[in-house]
């Protein structure tokens, strides 16, 4: 870890592994600490790259993006946050209350017991 100490005061880095996603700029668009597993580790990295969409605003691939990862069985755990950011997307791409009310709806089924299911509650009317 000395061996790497500008970069981690530059990021704020505590603890390896750390990574993070940079977009071109440098400007740093997610992270994520700590071991995981292969499975999760590009779960973690998918949702990464979907957050880096949505935050240049290109919303019709965020929400591809986030979509692939809600109905992915391997996801795991990042599987609810990918559903609701999803809805957030569509809604940002089209002004359609609609998507979060589609959202809010589809965690009644799935992700029910989840945080991001009580997050998008308000949206189910």
């Amino acid at each position: 870890m000395k061996e790497q100490g500008e970069a981690f005061e530059r990021f704020g880095v505590q603890w390896t592994p750390t990574v993070l996603l940079l977009d071109p700029s440098g400007t740093e668009r997610y992270r994520f600490e700590g071991y995981l597993p292969a499975p999760d580790f590009l779960a973690q990295l998918r949702l990464g790259l979907a957050h880096e969409a949505r935050a240049v605003g290109d919303w019709s691939r965020a929400e591809r993006l986030y979509r692939e990862l809600a109905d992915d069985p391997a996801a795991g755990e990042v599987a609810p946050e990918a559903l609701y950011w999803a809805g957030v997307s569509k809604y940002k791409a089209t002004g359609e209350p609609g998507a979060l009310a589609e959202t809010g709806q589809a965690f009644k089924t799935r992700f029910a017991d989840s945080t991001w299911a009580k997050k998008a509650s308000v949206w189910a009317g």
